[in-house]
């Protein structure tokens, strides 16, 4: 997929929740979601015919929005819509959190099925990513939570939208400075006991 096909494709990812922040404005809830379900299913329509497959985490993705879309039509409720989010990253960050538990996490399997041995990062430092990007997801997936309960559908749509990465940003540039001083005194204490080997 090139770059401007991948560009087109993040924008329109957007458009169910635009799509829902709009119609609740200014129609019954009953349209809100029912618009919301449309574009979510165009979204991965247009997702199959430009790449050929459905990736997994859209998939999951589109079944909870119908299952949530759902219970709000059938409640007249929009909560269930909104609450999209919250299962979304709290269900994501505790399997790959489950995956670390019980010993390769899905990142390290990745990197060891396609990267070679020396030029895929230390396993210690992939492992430490993966922890912090599934505490990230699942963290924000509970924030996400509380912003669909007690917030506002405008402060939702942010938080859903441009809010994500903008956080996911600031988390990235955090641990890329954590993982510097973490691989800086791992080699200062490795030249400290290749010294010691000399006496």
């Amino acid at each position: 997929m090139d770059k401007k096909v991948s560009k087109n494709f993040f924008l329109i990812s957007f458009l169910p929740a635009m799509a829902y922040w709009y119609l609740e404005e200014n129609y019954p809830i009953r349209i809100a979601v029912t618009g919301g379900l449309i574009l979510a299913t165009l979204e991965i329509c247009i997702e199959r015919y430009f790449t050929k497959h459905v990736h997994g985490i859209s998939k999951f993705n589109f079944i909870l929005i119908a299952m949530l879309g759902g219970l709000s039509l059938i409640g007249d409720e929009g909560i269930w819509f909104k609450l999209q989010p919250f299962f979304t990253g709290v269900i994501m960050g505790g399997f790959l959190l489950f995956k670390l538990w019980r010993g390769t996490g899905m990142m390290e399997e990745m990197m060891l099925s396609m990267m070679d041995e020396d030029k895929r990062p230390p396993s210690f430092v992939i492992r430490s990513l993966e922890l912090h990007s599934s505490l990230f997801f699942f963290l924000y997936g509970i924030f996400m939570g509380f912003v669909a309960l007690y917030w506002t559908t405008d402060r939702w749509i942010f938080f859903k939208t441009a809010g994500f990465y903008i956080s996911f940003a600031v988390f990235f540039v955090f641990e890329l400075v954590y993982m510097r001083l973490k691989m800086r005194k791992m080699i200062e204490n490795q030249k400290k006991a290749e010294l010691l080997k000399k006496f």
